[in-house]
C-alpha cells in the first residue's frame, strides 16, 4: 500500500518513527514532511497529504499534529478525503470499518509511540465493511459533488458576467 504521511512541527519527532514502521511492514511511504522542528502551518501539510490520497497517488494518508484535530479539519476540505481523528484501537477500527476513512489523524502530544503504532496497525489492517455503511459513504460523496458543482456553476456565472461580479463585489464592500 502507498501511504502519504505528514506532520507539522508538533509531530516532527514521531513521524520518522512511523515512516520506519510502515516501511518495515512492507508499505511504500510518501513522506511529505515537515523535515525540521521549525514551526509550520498544519493546513499546508494536511492539504499536501490529502491531495495525494484524493488523486490516487497514495492509497491512504496519515497526519500528525498536536491533537490531530487541526489536521483532520484541514484534510477533510479536500473532496474525496474522509479523515478521522483516532485516539485508540476502537476509533481506528470503526473509522475504517464504518466510514472507510482514508486519512488517519493522530495526536503527537497526547498519544505515546506504542499506542500510535498500534492505532496505525489496526487502521491499516481493518477493511471497510460496506453494506449499509457504503450507502452512507456514498451520501458523503454526493454532498461533496453537489457542493463542487454549485461552486463551479457560480464561478462560471461570474466569469461569463463580469458586471454581475462587480455588483457582488460592490455589495460586499458596502
Amino acid at each position: 500500500m502507498r501511504i502519504a504521511i505528514g506532520s507539522d512541527h508538533r509531530g516532527y519527532s514521531i513521524r520518522p518513527k512511523i515512516v520506519t514502521f510502515l516501511k518495515n511492514i512492507g508499505h511504500e511511504v510518501i513522506d511529505m514532511g515537515t523535515f525540521s522542528q521549525s514551526p509550520v502551518d498544519y493546513p499546508d501539510i494536511a492539504e499536501a497529504v490529502a491531495k495525494k490520497v484524493a488523486s490516487g497517488e497514495a492509497d491512504r494518508g496519515i497526519l500528525f499534529c498536536g491533537t490531530g484535530l487541526g489536521m483532520c479539519i484541514a484534510a477533510n476540505k479536500i473532496p474525496g478525503v474522509r479523515a478521522a481523528p483516532c485516539h485508540d484501537d476502537l476509533t481506528a477500527e470503526l473509522s475504517r470499518r464504518h466510514n472507510d476513512a482514508n486519512v488517519l489523524c493522530l495526536s503527537a502530544d497526547l498519544l505515546g509511540e506504542r499506542l500510535i503504532t498500534r492505532i496505525v496497525e489496526v487502521w491499516l489492517n481493518t477493511p471497510f465493511e460496506g453494506g449499509r455503511h457504503a450507502r452512507r459513504v456514498e451520501k458523503i460523496a454526493e454532498i461533496e459533488k453537489e457542493l463542487l458543482q454549485e461552486c463551479c456553476s457560480k464561478a462560471n456565472q461570474a466569469a461569463n458576467n463580469p458586471s454581475h461580479q462587480q455588483q457582488e463585489d460592490q455589495t460586499l464592500q458596502a
